[in-house]
């Protein structure tokens, strides 16, 4: 089997090669990436593996004519943070480019080679204003919705499931991934194209190239080993918004049920995250970097900003239905993961933020 990765010098796409490597060790596996994220570099050791890395640009048309066929590509290239397009660090043209612009052109190639696609996409598909409303209550250290008050389609205590709300907003950077999902199926539709849409939570793990927008979890524990300032944000300024956690070696096992399955499915979108037995408050995760790190003051900002949502947890249960799939790394082992990271590379944000 011949893999091409978009995106493979990040964190996600790397993880997901070495994944792949692991368990299929046969497989020719190549990459692109424009390096263009503090830290890529270091990921070109991939070549050490056995894994070719290819330097070049998805928005670049002519790059991707310079790639070898393949019979799978997998996506993982994007400005992944809710905020591009508004932050400062990239224009919103600029994420149109590569968030959209880009897909065509990875669509484009596998039309050419007659290639199979899985495009890594997000949960901030899903529409911001139905979330911003939902009735929460306090429950210990975190926001739980108030499920008694609560009759969305959609939505249930096991989380956001695909049918919820995708209409507008949901941030210009979950406009882009929408818009990719359409391009992706239609293109599946139109060439006989096998496509999966993976829409997945927070990825998180050791060597993760983590911001206050994108990574929290990466970030968090990184910024408090470090002792960096740390903000809570938005919704009281008291850290009690939720969100769940995924390894992206369990984002890899599905992906790898995906492209070793020739059948057709009753869904090509399915939710990918560790659920709400794996998810976690920022005060929680407060807590637990104190028990592991010691104390670190957490300044309060209760000035909400720009698309942000107090609870997302998504419900994986297609996943599981479908392609028997379920993540196997618990939270806890995946902060510890991190944490041990944080301390043998104490300069980490420095390098890669």
């Amino acid at each position: 089997m011949t893999i091409f990765i978009t995106g493979i010098c990040g964190f996600v796409g790397s993880a997901i090669a070495r994944r792949i490597r692991d368990v299929l060790p046969n497989a020719e596996i190549f990459g692109l990436d424009n390096l263009g994220r503090p830290g890529s570099e270091r990921n070109r050791r991939l070549a050490t593996e056995g894994i070719r890395t290819i330097h070049g640009d998805i928005r670049v048309a002519s790059d991707l004519e310079a790639v070898p066929p393949a019979q799978w590509v997998i996506d993982a290239a994007a400005l992944p943070s809710v905020l591009a397009g508004i932050d400062k660090r990239s224009s919103s043209r600029q994420l149109v480019e590569h968030n959209l612009f880009g897909t065509v052109n990875i669509l484009e190639y596998c039309r050419r080679s007659n290639a199979g696609l899985v495009l890594l996409s997000t949960s901030r598909v899903y529409g911001i204003r139905p979330l911003t409303e939902l009735p929460l209550q306090v429950e210990g250290s975190r926001f739980v919705p108030d499920f008694s008050k609560i009759n969305t389609f959609g939505l249930s205590s096991a989380g956001v499931g695909e049918e919820f709300c995708t209409a507008a907003p949901v941030s210009l950077y979950g406009a882009t991934k929408l818009a990719s999902e359409t391009m992706a199926l239609e293109y599946g539709e139109a060439f006989g194209i096998p496509v999966w849409v993976n829409r997945c939570g927070v990825l998180a793990g050791a060597g993760q190239f983590g911001t206050a927008e994108q990574g929290i979890f990466s970030f968090w524990l990184h910024a408090w080993r470090a002792r960096k300032p740390l903000r809570y944000i938005g919704f009281g300024g008291m850290g009690l918004q939720v969100r769940d956690a995924l390894h992206p070696e369990d984002l890899a096992d599905l992906i790898l049920k995906q492209i070793q399955s020739p059948e057709a499915k009753k869904s090509r979108i399915c939710n990918v995250s560790g659920g709400v037995d794996q998810s976690m408050s920022l005060l929680e995760l407060s807590l637990w970097s104190k028990d592991r790190f010691g104390p670190h003051e957490v300044a309060s900002d209760p000035q909400q900003r720009m698309f942000d949502i107090p609870w997302m947890v998504l419900d994986s249960a297609r996943a599981a239905a479908i392609w028997n799939w379920k993540p196997r790394r618990s939270l806890l082992s995946i902060l510890d993961e991190i944490a041990g990271h944080a301390e043998r590379n104490p300069d980490w944000l420095d390098l890669t933020a």
